[in-house]
């Protein structure tokens, strides 16, 4: 099977802007696959309410190990029927994930994506997804939620850190920027 010259390993805690990262990405032309994505197709696929995904997330990797959501999206990249030389996969939770897809690509970098608490809850509150919280309590219990599969030990190893506490712009900017100088230095 083909594999790509690089894969992109984004991670950051939930409002931290991967979303807005990853539509940049697709953008520039970088083919983008969504944990989170295939985390829904997942639970649609067993009749599982979006209502519930959190639940769904920590019971599917209860049953099927730490590194199930990667597993289920390397089996997405496998099916693909053209490989491009970039591809971003967006959302790892834990270093399963991360291991899992580094032993399987040889080119990986991993990019934390940071945003203040503060700035996160913001977010959350103006985007209004259905499985988003809708207090600050429920905000920090699905933080802790995400800490516990390990989203701090990524961002903690991230090779790059890219903050995300301006405008859509500044991190437009900085994502453009960022990505033609890692590109010329991995390609």
């Amino acid at each position: 099977m083909m594999k790509p010259h690089i894969v992109l390993l984004i991670t950051g805690m939930p409002a931290s802007g991967k979303s807005i990262v990853s539509k940049i990405l697709e953008e520039i032309g970088i083919h983008v696959i969504k944990m989170g994505d295939v985390l829904r197709e997942e639970a649609i696929r067993r009749n599982i309410d979006l209502k519930n995904l959190g639940e769904f997330s920590l019971e599917i990797r209860k049953r099927f190990g730490k590194d199930i959501v990667a597993r289920l999206t390397y089996e997405k990249i496998l099916k693909m029927k053209q490989m491009p030389n970039v591809i971003a996969i967006e959302g790892l939770r834990s270093l399963d994930e991360y291991n899992f897809l580094k032993e399987r690509f040889k080119n990986t970098v991993l990019i934390a994506i940071h945003s203040s608490p503060k700035t996160r809850f913001k977010r959350i509150i103006d985007r209004n997804r259905e499985d988003d919280p809708k207090t600050f309590e429920e905000f920090v219990k699905r933080d802790l939620r995400e800490l516990s599969y390990g989203v701090g030990n990524l961002i903690a190893l991230a090779d790059y850190i890219i903050v995300n506490e301006g405008t859509i712009e500044e991190l437009k900017k900085s994502v453009i920027e960022f990505i033609k100088n890692l590109l010329k230095s991995h390609l």
